[in-house]
């Protein structure tokens, strides 16, 4: 009775999860990231007037599992590919990423990767290459100091092009001051 009861929850998970992954195939790469920031076309949308211009920063806190991309950089890439694909000029989107707690074990060099994860000697920080994309997609990365004191990393710690701010408080803080909103994604 009981394996029939759980080879009937089985059959309706899968059953109520086929939608999810039926429409998983309408995203795609986009125009620019291509190997990150999957999109998918929407109809009937609001058009966005081609001149915007975005001056955006996204919040990352939430550490990658190990050996993977932290999904705040691919929403950055997607956010990116989602507007070029819709007439929006690249030049016209600003992007900043205010990187703390957990998520500022993504953004180091790959010895300090391995040590932040157990000395893992296998794998090394997957996100590295994305983050040099988004960088010359003129994407600005920035770790909270207060969360890297408290995971041990120091400036040296950190891949190219990735500054260390006094706290996140402070760098939303000095965006907000040039212009940027802060998105809740």
């Amino acid at each position: 009775m009981k394996m029939m009861r759980i080879s009937i929850q089985f059959v309706l998970l899968f059953l109520f999860s086929l939608p999810l992954y039926a429409q998983s195939d309408q995203f795609k790469p986009g125009p620019v990231i291509k190997d990150h920031g999957m999109i998918a076309a929407v109809p009937g949308m609001v058009e966005v007037a081609s001149d915007s211009v975005f001056k955006i920063s996204f919040d990352l806190a939430q550490k990658a599992q190990w050996g993977g991309i932290n999904r705040g950089l691919d929403t950055a890439a997607r956010f990116i590919n989602m507007h070029v694909a819709n007439g929006i000029d690249e030049n016209n989107i600003k992007l900043a990423l205010v990187i703390h707690g957990g998520a500022v074990k993504d953004m180091v060099k790959n010895n300090t990767y391995r040590q932040l994860n157990d000395n893992e000697k296998q794998a090394s920080n997957s996100n590295a290459g994305l983050i040099k994309t988004l960088q010359e997609h003129g994407v600005k990365l920035t770790v909270c100091g207060q969360s890297a004191v408290y995971y041990g990393i120091k400036a040296e710690d950190l891949l190219p092009g990735v500054t260390l701010s006094l706290s996140a408080m402070t760098a939303h803080a000095l965006l907000q001051s040039e212009g940027y909103t802060l998105n809740p994604f």
